[in-house]
């Protein structure tokens, strides 16, 4: 017992040669990090500089004075409450239908046997690799036919059929869960969709919360997209709005109040990411398993 101990020990024992090169590691890793969070940084100060101190040339961190009216007046820009407004009009029926549609797709492709089932699958996946700048045009040119252009539907229509990665993601989280479940529901007298309602969703619930949050920051961000199917004002989407404000006030150098403005537009995907980091990260990893 005392030799297997000392094993233990002596296994555990980190040379100097390996501690250096933790040390540069974390070093290089800390590096990155400052330079990868150091524009949101940046951003949310100059959120509260004077046009004086923007202008000034000089870089600092700490404003002085601190100027805290540009987030009040960012909010009582009507255009920037209907960006949000619009922005949520998306996302709610994109989410719970596109949601829907999504991990019904998976449990097929996971647990149900057909012919070309895995040819269809991988015709599926392959539409991830095709660029959205490549069938925009098509796009538009089908949605302006439709009369859909100038509208929310181009945004919320193509959603409600689902997402690729989030039917991939949920198909790999349903390849774990064991298939005999299958069996006793037909047992029981379930058909295909009762199982998938009643067994697998519940199961699978966490992914697919998941995947939904992914998808959330996904459409709050989404800019190019509603830059080409949406053209009257009351119609625009958050990111949008901001992109008004660029133009617009960049003119006047009124930076603060651009920044203000993306500082709010980005509150709630931090907090969704921050708050459910965890489960982000454990969910991608079970996906990727198989």
């Amino acid at each position: 017992m005392k030799a297997s101990n000392k094993d233990y020990q002596t296994a555990k024992v980190v040379t100097p040669r390996e501690r250096f090169i933790n040390i540069v590691v974390f070093i290089l890793l800390l590096l990155l990090a400052v330079c990868m969070v150091f524009p949101l940084i940046y951003m949310v100060a100059t959120s509260f500089m004077t046009k004086n101190q923007i202008l000034s040339g000089s870089l600092t961190l700490f404003p002085d004075p601190i100027l805290l009216g540009k987030y009040s007046e960012v909010l009582k820009k009507a255009n920037f409450i209907s960006g949000i407004i619009n922005t949520i009009k998306v996302e709610i029926p994109v989410l719970l239908i596109g949601g829907f549609t999504s991990s019904l797709a998976a449990f097929a492709f996971a647990k149900m046997n057909f012919r070309g089932k895995n040819m269809l699958f991988l015709a599926l996946l392959a539409t991830i690799m095709i660029p959205f700048a490549v069938v925009m045009i098509p796009q538009y040119v089908l949605f302006s036919k439709l009369g859909w252009t100038n509208s929310l539907l181009p945004l919320i229509i193509p959603g409600c059929f689902g997402n690729v990665g989030m039917i991939f993601f949920l198909r790999q989280n349903l390849y774990s869960i064991p298939s005999d479940l299958m069996d006793a529901a037909k047992l029981d007298g379930c058909n295909y969709f009762t199982t998938y309602l009643r067994v697998f969703l519940p199961l699978m619930k966490g992914a697919l919360g998941t995947q939904l949050m992914l998808w959330f920051m996904g459409i709050w961000n989404d800019y190019l997209a509603p830059t080409i199917f949406l053209r009257s004002e009351s119609t625009w989407t958050l990111q949008v709005v901001i992109r008004s404000f660029n133009s617009y006030y960049a003119i006047q150098s009124d930076y603060a109040l651009i920044m203000a403005a993306s500082v709010i537009a980005m509150i709630p995907t931090l907090l969704l990411f921050f708050v459910f980091q965890r489960v982000i990260i454990e969910s991608i990893a079970i996906s990727g398993i198989k």
